[in-house]
């Protein structure tokens, strides 16, 4: 199957060094497994001699979508760390004007035609919650585009440490192969420990913890979005931590103390809601100014809380605010819904004893009108309608119970 999926990387390769163009224009997710795809992309097209013009996004909203191919023809696209499920949709959009490449790891959707490049090594047989991060989809697509890209092994590592898919906490399968070609050129070093392993990779010639790095870009990327965050994260991975860096850091770590504590003291007080299988918060515009990533890290923080109950899925939302970074104002009116599991949960899903996010919330979400792109059995997150919360977590239960029902036949 590798060596399959390796072939196609070849093959798109071809298709890239062929285009007539040399402007690519980059879109990748804001947190540290997006950052550092973004970030090896970036690096290896300009190596290439290609001009990029790069932008982080929080998820690929079919407004900016609908700016971008209809603003641009005959270019090179390129999607990293999401848009796999929706390869339809940007082929619809795209009306065969531009050559796409979508670099995710997440659940996808075959293209349905030849210039949209469905790149997710989810169609296949990787799983991208265990074998293969973005940031490792991109460096085998960089290496394909030139062997001299193997230098950007330590970026794959980093990126698949922020999403922390572990195996008796290990990387493995192709994660593990990054780092074993990153330790090959000494660009890597693991220590052990009673729990697993621990990653430390070289950036500018300086020894950084992937944890440490990967809690800086998870800050800046996602509590630091609207104030360039992003890209100090881009400079974070192909430079190393600097002053300026270090101050957006604390700057943002104080924000999102300040407004979690807050929302925090909501829920103590009685403003979780809960449903049969679903318990859940909305937390408007509170988190405001912070990226709408934060409801996620918020749930995720507190999936395993004393006052929640662990047998039930935890949701939260967040407005989306109307303007992208680098695009300016973009009307939305919709509202983000993150969801997570506590540990127990997690177990369950993993022993297909209950049904993973995966499988009912896209799902839920499409027939309320609503969009959904990148997610994962144990976190994910879609968007609706501002007003469609109640809607939406009614939808979610009725298509978890058809879940549930089907199992049972």
């Amino acid at each position: 199957m590798k060596q399959k999926y390796l072939g196609i990387l070849n093959d798109a390769v071809k298709r890239m060094y062929a285009h007539p163009g040399r402007e690519v224009l980059l879109f990748h997710h804001n947190d540290t497994d997006g950052l550092a795809s973004g970030t090896i992309l970036l690096t290896a097209c300009e190596r290439a001699g290609w001009t990029v013009k790069r932008y982080a996004l929080e998820k690929p909203y079919p407004e900016v979508l609908d700016l971008v191919f209809r603003e641009h023809t005959g270019k090179l696209i390129m999607f990293a760390d999401f848009a796999g499920k929706i390869a339809p949709l940007i082929a619809d959009k795209n009306r065969r004007q531009n050559l796409v490449f979508i670099l995710d790891h997440h659940p996808a959707e075959p293209s349905p035609d030849d210039t949209v490049l469905n790149l997710d090594p989810d169609l296949f047989g990787l799983k991208g919650d265990l074998d293969i991060s973005a940031s490792t989809t991109c460096y085998l697509f960089a290496k394909a585009m030139h062997e001299g890209n193997r230098d950007l092994a330590s970026l794959a590592v980093l990126g698949a440490v922020g999403d922390g898919f572990y195996v008796d906490g290990a990387l493995v399968s192709e994660n593990r192969q990054a780092l074993m070609e990153a330790l090959q050129q000494v660009l890597a070093r693991v220590s052990t420990h009673d729990s697993g392993e621990r990653y430390y990779i070289k950036i500018s010639g300086k020894e950084y913890p992937c944890d440490f790095l990967s809690r800086h870009l998870d800050m800046l990327g996602a509590v630091g979005y609207y104030r360039n965050g992003a890209d100090a994260g881009v400079r974070l991975c192909m430079y190393g931590l600097d002053e300026d860096i270090t101050k957006l850091y604390e700057q943002c770590k104080a924000i999102k103390e300040e407004r979690f504590s807050r929302q925090l003291e909501v829920l103590e007080e009685g403003g979780l809601v809960t449903g049969e299988y679903i318990q859940w918060f909305d937390t408007g515009n509170t988190f405001s100014p912070m990226g709408v990533k934060m409801v996620g890290v918020f749930c995720n923080e507190l999936k395993d809380a004393d006052f929640l109950d662990k047998t039930k899925y935890l949701a939260g939302f967040q407005h989306i605010p109307n303007e992208i970074p680098g695009f300016g104002k973009i009307r939305f009116d919709k509202t983000k819904i993150s969801m997570r599991v506590s540990e127990h949960l997690a177990q369950e899903i993993r022993s297909g004893r209950m049904p993973g996010l995966s499988s009912f919330l896209p799902e839920a979400t499409l027939r309320l009108g609503g969009f959904a792109d990148a997610c994962h059995s144990l976190s994910a997150a879609t968007t609706i309608d501002i007003g469609m919360e109640d809607r939406l977590i009614e939808e979610t239960e009725r298509v978890f119970r058809e879940i549930i029902s089907r199992h049972k036949e």
